[in-house]
């Protein structure tokens, strides 16, 4: 299912916040070429093109690459790729990502094409749901088939290893958060997919408690190739 990308865009603060914090350990450099690895709507590629280095966003939804190539224009360049099957003209400095790894559920073939995208020496610096991430949304939709893996950083560390990358670090981070519009931000975000998004949303609130705060835990990578 393609997301609202103009809404997504709106309620993205949680995921704005957090990639402040990944590039603050990032330390990428102006004229470095960076692939933001699932771009979305391009309000955290702005980050990135702040920091002066050139930038590559790739996603796989229409409507997300739509938003980005709009909001960009000729800043940056955006590319409407799987990264399962991404393919570059030239491999980059770096790869960016921010809560987008747990949408993609086979992370051995993930991590294989993120290190063929990167030159020797090469930095993978992301974040996205790990082991235990939104477990009282999870648990108020019993029905739902899971569509993320929420990988633990053992496993993490090995996939990581495995596609070649010569050092690999994955951490656990819990990051309870509170959004100004949980409806919303549940059904466009925690729902993503759900046929009943909007229906389900005002019973995933009300399972969060009073104030409402959804039990983020995040997975940490930092990785050599």
């Amino acid at each position: 299912m393609s997301w609202d990308a103009d809404t997504y865009d709106k309620v993205a603060d949680p995921q704005e916040q957090w990639a402040r914090e990944i590039l603050d350990r990032a330390g990428f450099r102006p004229g470095e070429t960076v692939l933001d690895a699932g771009c979305g709507s391009g309000r955290v590629t702005e980050l990135l093109l702040d920091l002066g280095v050139r930038v590559i966003g790739v996603d796989a939804d229409a409507a997300m690459v739509a938003k980005a190539r709009e909001r960009l224009g000729d800043r940056a360049e955006v590319l409407r790729q799987d990264l399962l099957e991404l393919e570059l003209a030239e491999p980059v400095d770096a790869v960016f990502s921010c809560a987008v790894f747990h949408w993609i559920t086979d992370h051995d073939r993930l991590f294989e094409r993120l290190h063929a995208a990167l030159r020797p020496g090469g930095r993978l610096v992301a974040q996205c749901g790990g082991h235990g991430n939104i477990a009282k949304v999870v648990a108020a939709v019993p029905d739902r088939p899971s569509p993320w893996l929420y990988a633990t950083p053992e496993d993490t560390g090995r996939r990581l290893r495995a596609a070649g990358f010569a050092e690999a670090r994955a951490w656990l981070e819990p990051k309870p958060t509170t959004v100004p519009d949980p409806e919303t931000y549940i059904a466009a975000v925690c729902l993503h997919g759900h046929a009943q998004a909007a229906e389900l949303a005002p019973k995933v609130v009300a399972a969060l408690g009073d104030p409402p705060v959804i039990d983020y835990v995040r997975l940490n990578i930092d990785a050599t190739a």
